[in-house]
């Protein structure tokens, strides 16, 4: 049986949860059922891995009022997975796809997806095998190239602006040294996000420091020295990802036993080492005594109640256009979000080889000179994306009475 003709598609997520990636589930899954050829929406749990065990839910049986609130609900309701499938890997992968019948394979994920999709694609070709594989993206790092943005980033992102808010507004009571450290291995966009919670001159953060410019300690504590003797304190945003002119990564120079992840990468998130570390050598190199610090890991990607509706909306229409393209197109691709007018997006499908295994980082032109700030072109950016019923924060006036006793 040709399995175009079978009408069975597969949707899986992977890599890390977002606050947004079931809306791009629920998209696929809605859109599928305008189709008439389509007779069976199945979804791989635990991503790839879920794929080679053959462990599908069969989401024809669900109803649109639960997937429609599954689709505001974040983080991956399939479950993900972080494996990196190879070559053998995605070998098997087809072999359970061929098995099934699938006709049309969608994978909602970040870098690592896309180049799963396009081996997968590949497979597909040299068998003679008739698959439409589509990449649906999503990541709070908004490292995809060909992408303006990516889901999940602005959902991200307008946690991390209000947490440094309010890191800020503490700071200003108990005034000292603040150092938040935001996920971002090799692109700054999640830490640069921080500057949008800034609402007077004098507000934190004061300092940002991004993987996309080189770190040289002596500099951030003559940096920290001099913002702290200017207003009293200091709130920092710092990267996990920052690094030195070699390119390896401060938090491995500074601490003596880190984990490793499962590609032998340096284990950045999930662990507070580098605020830790950073606070000491604040402390001991600067003298201050308060000094506090605060690892922004996981709770950014699935935090309920911080959700952008720009970012609900987009990751909605991802998953109904990848559907779109799959049907009504000719060929495989990931889909990509383009920016029109001053905030308007439309969707392309580009070739899978432009996006699998590349990473992009901010653009010059969205980091300051001093490269510890960000520009306006980035605030005019970021803004639309954070979505609407932004908090704000206010002051007292400074109408001060006279001292009788001084």
């Amino acid at each position: 049986m040709n399995p175009m003709s079978s009408g069975k598609i597969l949707v899986a997520q992977g890599g890390g949860p977002t606050a947004v990636i079931n809306q791009s589930l629920v998209g696929v899954a809605l859109e599928a059922r305008r189709f008439q050829q389509i007779g069976h929406i199945y979804g791989a749990l635990h991503g790839v891995r879920g794929i080679i065990n053959e462990d599908f839910l069969d989401l024809t049986q669900e109803t649109s009022h639960n997937l429609e609130l599954v689709a505001n609900t974040p983080s991956s309701a399939l479950g993900s997975t972080r494996d990196k499938p190879d070559v053998p890997y995605c070998k098997e992968i087809f072999k359970v796809l061929r098995a099934h019948q699938i006709g049309h394979f969608f994978y909602i994920g970040g870098n690592d997806s896309s180049d799963t999709v396009r081996i997968v694609s590949e497979e597909a070709h040299k068998a003679g095998y008739p698959l439409r594989a589509i990449h649906i993206p999503k990541t709070i790092d908004n490292d995809l190239v060909g992408n303006d943005h990516t889901p999940g980033f602005p959902s991200a992102a307008r946690f991390v602006a209000q947490a440094f808010a309010g890191a800020n507004l503490d700071n200003a009571a108990l005034p000292g040294v603040y150092v938040g450290v935001v996920m971002g291995r090799h692109a700054g966009f999640l830490t640069a996000a921080s500057a949008l919670g800034k609402k007077f001159p004098d507000d934190g953060p004061h300092l940002i420091y991004l993987p996309e410019r080189t770190f040289v300690l002596d500099k951030f504590l003559a940096d920290v020295k001099a913002t702290y003797e200017r207003y009293g304190r200091c709130v920092i945003a710092v990267s996990e990802g920052i690094h030195d002119a070699s390119g390896q990564p401060i938090a491995a120079l500074l601490a003596k036993d880190l984990e490793h992840d499962a590609h032998g990468n340096v284990q950045l998130s999930g662990n507070g080492a580098l605020a830790d570390l950073l606070c000491e050598e604040i402390k001991t190199k600067l003298q201050i005594k308060r000094v506090r610090g605060d690892t922004y890991g996981y709770l950014q990607r699935s935090f309920i109640g911080c959700v952008s509706d720009v970012d609900q909306r987009e990751a909605r229409e991802v998953g109904e256009k990848a559907v779109q393209f799959a049907m009504w197109g000719k060929q495989d691709g990931s889909v990509a979000i383009k920016r029109t007018g001053f905030y308007s997006v439309d969707y392309e499908l580009m070739p899978l080889e432009a996006v699998a295994g590349k990473t992009r980082v901010m653009e010059d032109e969205f980091i300051d000179s001093a490269g510890t700030g960000v520009t306006d072109a980035f605030r005019m950016y970021l803004r639309p994306l954070l979505g609407s019923g932004m908090p704000d924060a206010f002051r007292l006036r400074n109408n001060r009475v006279p001292k009788v006793l001084a």
